[in-house]
């Protein structure tokens, strides 16, 4: 029988397998092994687990296991324990790190990256990007909303009306929708830029204004990622959010294009016209940001604007975004392993897409 091995990731708190889904991971069939203590920093103590995983070192759980699960991939001297055959499942974000598979094929092992998986209908169950952007964009509208010197809703009181906060999402991907939606429900009044015209349905549905500009290019094959568009829409992108920025409270950055840098649509220009005491939170800043000013895991002050990079956050909501994870990882692997095998299956598009290396 396989076993499926379970360890923590340096400096991230969520972890790969929850209680609530061993049963159906031991449907597989596979043993459990857990390293000790790979869920205390989710909060998710050994106990927990119940009896039908065991609980080991992690070198024993790197050594003993045939697939290894984990949010970010083994440390390099962790390879020095892993038998070659073995399959790594994590999110190795390949495209910011190009040399990660290289260690990996000296040591013989399969690495799956569920970070390459197509956004499709298909792969909907183990798309760990859309379950960790949903998170993000929550976690961003709330962090804007504890920071800025400003109430969300409209209030009204004895002393007077307070305006509702004013918010610009760009990008209406999953994250975008989210911080819309969360921006909403706290009563703020939200706008939203993205290059996709499909998404204005969306957008509009949730309760915020799409403003639309023309001349974007839009390909469907991308995947529900925008796509890379012509200097000339995007100096026109960066004119309308100019305009829009000055007089917004809050900006959610989103907008990512798959294996590139993601653009700039807030220039250092934008950000000293808008009002003191305004917040952006960039959630693009690990792939360069769509802040010009933004530094990625850093909140700084500029001009008077508190600017938060970190591409993050889901790692600050470690419980519900480990019980994702074990969901979207435990249905890739029901396509992985098939008849208490692995099966490394290249006419799937799913498994051929990420595969980093076997």
């Amino acid at each position: 029988m396989l076993t499926v091995g379970i360890i923590s990731s340096k400096g991230d708190p969520r972890i790969a397998l929850v209680p609530e889904t061993v049963d159906k991971y031991l449907k597989l069939p596979c043993t459990l092994l857990f390293e000790k203590g790979c869920g205390q920093s989710a909060s998710i103590p050994d106990e927990v687990f119940g009896t039908k995983v065991v609980f080991e070192p992690r070198t024993e759980v790197l050594s003993k296991s045939d697939i290894l699960l984990s949010p970010l991939p083994p440390e390099r001297d962790d390879l020095q324990h892993i038998r070659p055959g073995t399959v790594l499942v994590s999110m190795f974000a390949p495209f910011q790190n190009p040399g990660v598979a290289d260690p990996l094929k000296e040591k013989q092992v399969s690495a799956y990256s569920l970070d390459m998986i197509p956004r499709s209908t298909l792969a909907q169950a183990m798309d760990v990007l859309s379950s960790m952007a949903s998170i993000a964009g929550y976690k961003a509208v709330l962090l804007a909303a504890s920071l800025l010197p400003r109430y969300f809703p409209m209030l009204m009181t004895a002393s007077g009306t307070i305006k509702p906060a004013k918010a610009l999402v760009l990008g209406a991907g999953v994250a975008g929708l989210q911080a819309i939606a969360t921006a909403r429900r706290l009563g703020a009044v939200v706008e939203v830029f993205d290059t996709r015209k499909a998404v204005k349905e969306e957008v509009e549905s949730l309760g915020a204004k799409f403003v639309e500009v023309e001349g974007a290019k839009d390909e469907k094959s991308a995947g529900g990622y925008a796509v890379e568009q012509t200097e000339e829409f995007l100096a026109k992108q960066r004119q309308m959010v100019q305009e829009r920025a000055a007089k917004s409270d809050v900006i959610i950055c989103t907008a990512q294009v798959r294996g590139r840098k993601a653009p700039v649509l807030i220039t250092a220009d934008t950000v000293a016209k808008m009002r003191p005491g305004s917040v952006i939170v960039d959630l693009a800043s690990s792939t360069g940001g769509n802040c010009e000013v933004t530094r990625d895991k850093q909140t700084i002050n500029h001009l008077g604007i508190t600017i938060i990079g970190n591409s993050q956050l889901a790692d600050t909501v470690a419980i519900d975004a480990s019980f994702l994870l074990s969901n979207n990882y435990l249905n890739f692997l029901k396509m992985l392993v098939k008849e208490g095998k692995i099966n490394h299956d290249a006419g799937n598009e799913i498994l051929r897409s990420s595969c980093i290396t076997l």
